[in-house]
């Protein structure tokens, strides 16, 4: 009985969000075009709602440093096995490195086949602006921490994920002094879990403002010249989930689809929303834990990682976007460049950080790997927040197939 009611609050926390999200696209194409004209619109109606927005972004924010801390000591330590741990990591980054790359090949192939900026012949004297991308040895030097407590404040979460899987590693090895302390991270994650359920009742306000405001100040008018790229984004994103997340889930997990994509929908529309994989990071341990039944042990260690490193919806969108600036520039990329756009955004996806716009910065990466015009990033900066509410739902539900499929190649026994 009990839990059959807590799937009734489920349900109904879902509709809550899809009934936001919906009136909020409507609510914000409706007066869109009237907030220049009009002042209370302008100076008080937005405002707030733009207000409320923020605040539950902020809200999720706040859970992520003691959520994932706690969750991963407590995750690493329950392990138990420091062989099994090593071998859930290697599974782990395998999963996500593979999916990753197979999503690039289809973001190449979207964008081959709808060649959205085909016939656009511009000129190479746009102003961009762009942060230049840092190198993979510091890259990979950024990971380690040298003040744990910094990591934290900063909220570096490659850093703290480095420290936490340390520190649990140490939990296991110190005995009974050391569960001791697993424990008590373990009392803790579970009130972090507590917490996020309660902001996550704030979400159906949070996700129809920002929606609100994002549809308000874009409008239609910025789907129109760019449609094609949305499109081969969105189609590309798509195609991943639908073929390549159903196929793990079908092969490794012996689960339909359905059951997947149902029990993971909550957090791939507060993606969708966010735009912020690391914000989501609440909601998706919750769904995977909740509705797929994946232990916590492994959920909190393959998560955390995924939400930092696993990037499939940003690395299809580096596919597409790559081809559109070679088109619109007259630029062709042979079959060698468009191997070395998989290759590079492979790697710079793992020193992507999990939030809005941080697949605008990768992309400049990928530009200059392969000699496309930097220029090109003004060409997607307009839409960029179109296109990253799409990489960003994708990403999060990758975390989620990889955490399933991980559980299951454990002996674990998903729900059904």
């Amino acid at each position: 009985m009990a839990e059959n009611t807590g799937m009734k609050k489920r349900i109904s926390l879902l509709w809550k969000i899809s009934i936001g999200f919906f009136l909020g696209i409507i609510f914000g194409f409706a007066i869109g075009p009237v907030v220049p004209s009009s002042p209370v619109l302008s100076g008080y109606v937005m405002p707030f709602i733009d207000l409320v927005g923020k605040i539950f972004l902020r809200l999720l924010m706040m859970l992520i440093v003691p959520l994932v801390f706690a969750s991963l000591v407590a995750g690493a330590a329950s392990v138990g096995d420091v062989r099994k741990l090593g071998r859930i990591g290697v599974k782990t980054l395998a999963l996500y490195l593979i999916t990753t790359a197979v999503a690039i090949v289809i973001g190449l192939a979207c964008g081959n086949l709808f060649q959205a900026g085909a016939g656009m012949n511009i000129p190479g004297d746009l102003q961009a602006s762009a942060r230049e991308a840092k190198p993979l040895v510091d890259v990979i030097l950024d990971i380690f921490p040298t003040n744990p407590i910094a990591s934290m404040v900063n909220a570096n979460m490659l850093q703290i994920i480095v420290f936490a899987l340390f520190f649990g590693v140490a939990c296991i090895l110190a005995g009974e002094r050391g569960k001791k302390i697993s424990d008590f991270f373990e009392n803790v994650a579970e009130v972090m879990y507590s917490v996020t359920h309660m902001v996550m009742g704030f979400a159906p306000y949070g996700v129809f403002a920002l929606i609100a405001v994002t549809a308000a100040k874009f409008g239609f008018a910025i789907l129109a010249p760019f449609v094609k790229v949305i499109a081969a984004v969105y189609i590309g994103c798509i195609i991943h989930a639908v073929i390549v997340y159903s196929g793990m889930l079908v092969v490794f997990c012996r689960r339909s689809p359905m059951w997947y994509f149902k029990g993971v929908q909550e957090a791939a529309i507060t993606a969708f929303v966010t735009r912020s994989s690391s914000g989501t990071l609440p909601v998706t341990l919750s769904n995977v834990r909740d509705n797929l039944g994946v232990s916590e042990g492994v959920s909190s260690f393959v998560l955390p990682l995924g939400a930092t490193i696993n990037m499939d919806g940003t690395a299809l969108y580096q596919g597409v976007c790559a081809l559109f600036v070679a088109q619109a520039f007259n630029i062709p990329l042979t079959l060698q460049m468009q191997i070395g756009i998989v290759v590079t955004a492979t790697l710079a996806s793992v020193g992507t950080a999990g939030v809005p716009g941080a697949g605008l910065i990768m992309l400049t990466l990928v530009l200059t790997s392969v000699g496309l015009p930097i220029e090109g990033i003004a060409l997607v900066a307009g839409i960029d927040v179109i296109l990253d509410a799409a990489r960003t739902c994708l990403n999060v539900m990758g975390d989620t197939a990889v955490c399933a499929v991980v559980a299951s190649s454990e002996g674990e026994e998903l729900n059904s």
